[in-house]
């Protein structure tokens, strides 16, 4: 079974890497996007919203998915239609055509994203020790990889079906042959719908007050994350005087930190635990935002901007694997973790519609300085909730039990 669980871990944490490479790729693109279909600045945010409110509906279904098939299944097929669906995005010459591959995008990578962290959660729990993070780790290289394709596609002015093909040509296949050894952690039965899928009951009994913590640690983190991704290049060139050259880097920079903090973050909650982890990413990144507010120029805000990446990076993956523990003392049966997750995964996309126009709204009203109090004041309230983290896995021993062989569900290809 260890051999199992291993080709589990790496085939789910390629699946993560797919992920990060696909979505910077459409998010890093977007003026591209908008001048091939001729999209005017007006209708842009509506369909820029439109995304993340579909991903909301498709993680809520997944949510009722789940509770028939496995989640290995729906993470096999919802990562080819979202490639699909990128390329689509590139090749298509009409509005209308962009209207339905951005609709068919979105609710695929909320069945995706929920997917997938469901699968990152069961691993956790059956590794009996925190690898969460490594997972995420894994869609920030994806990331930092698919940003560099786009900046590759936008210096040589390459069409977008021409930067799209390439790497669904690779990425495609791939991961259809890397899902045979997705792993269901704590689902017996046997394959395919039925009995032994439909056991979960999707986790009927948790109720939305036992996440509300969680859940708004969720969007207070996205909140913080969505203010880096839109804001950090226009603060540093109009607020902090850099040049257009220079206030590129905050946003790569953050990419970066946060690919490391994620891949030494599983050390980190296995030594000090999931709390004092989370304590401390809340007050880094507080402390990051509080940099960049009052930086007297570019370089120190690019400082604030690269601990904002060290801190808000181990909240999203720790506070996955916090709701499937939940989930499970809370309501034994094997699909609770993953319903609880679907539910927490909306919440990502409602952090990421908040936080840009807020900041947005307090930087025309008030002062782009000032703005970024706010997403500094609700990240630091994470500390307060910081106790709902109590109990996650870090190594075997320490009240933790060796999770046994029983309890690993079979690989999605029947092992």
């Amino acid at each position: 079974m260890t051999d199992v669980l291993r080709r589990g871990r790496a085939s789910l944490a390629f699946g993560f890497f797919a992920q990060g490479v696909a979505f910077a790729l459409l998010v890093t693109r977007i003026p591209a996007i908008q001048d091939r279909y001729g999209v005017s600045d007006a209708l842009l945010p509506v369909f820029l919203a439109a995304v993340p409110i579909l991903a909301g509906v498709g993680s809520v279904v997944s949510e009722r998915l789940v509770r028939r098939v496995r989640p290995s299944r729906l993470l096999r097929w919802s990562q080819p239609v979202v490639l699909l669906a990128l390329l689509g995005v590139g090749a298509g010459d009409r509005v209308a055509v962009l209207a339905v591959a951005l609709a068919v995008f979105g609710l695929a990578v909320g069945a995706l994203d929920a997917s997938m962290n469901m699968l990152g959660v069961s691993l956790q729990r059956a590794y009996g020790r925190s690898i969460m993070l490594g997972f995420h780790a894994a869609y920030s290289l994806g990331g930092i990889l698919g940003a560099s394709l786009a900046w590759a596609g936008a210096h040589w002015d390459l069409a977008l079906w021409v930067s799209y093909l390439p790497v669904v040509v690779l990425l495609l296949p791939a991961a259809l042959v890397g899902s045979r050894w997705y792993v269901d952690g704590g689902r017996e039965g046997a394959e395919g719908t039925g009995a032994g899928e439909g056991t979960g009951g999707g986790g009927a009994g948790v109720g939305f007050k036992v996440l509300l913590p969680l859940c708004l640690v969720m969007t207070f983190a996205y909140i913080g994350d969505s203010t880096v991704s839109n804001w950090s290049a226009k603060y540093l060139q109009d607020v902090l005087g850099s040049s257009e050259q220079l206030a590129t880097v905050p946003y790569n920079v953050y990419m970066v930190t946060t690919l490391v903090g994620r891949a030494l973050g599983d050390f980190g909650v296995r030594r000090f635990g999931a709390v004092a982890v989370v304590r401390g990413g809340a007050v880094v990144a507080a402390g990051g935002f509080a940099v960049v507010a009052s930086a007297p120029g570019a370089w120190v805000g690019m400082l604030g901007f690269t601990l904002l990446g060290l801190g808000l990076c181990v909240l999203v993956p720790q506070t996955f694997a916090a709701a499937g523990r939940l989930a499970a003392e809370k309501d034994g049966r094997p699909g609770a973790s993953d319903a609880a997750v679907a539910r927490l995964n909306v919440f990502n996309y409602v952090g990421f519609l908040i936080g840009s126009p807020l900041v947005g709204a307090l930087g025309d009203a008030w002062s782009y300085r000032g703005a970024m109090l706010v997403p500094m004041v609700l990240v630091l309230v994470t500390v307060v909730y910081a106790r709902s983290f109590e109990g996650q896995p870090d190594r075997y021993g320490g009240g933790h039990e060796r999770p046994r062989t029983a309890d690993v569900g079979r690989g999605s290809n029947g092992l």
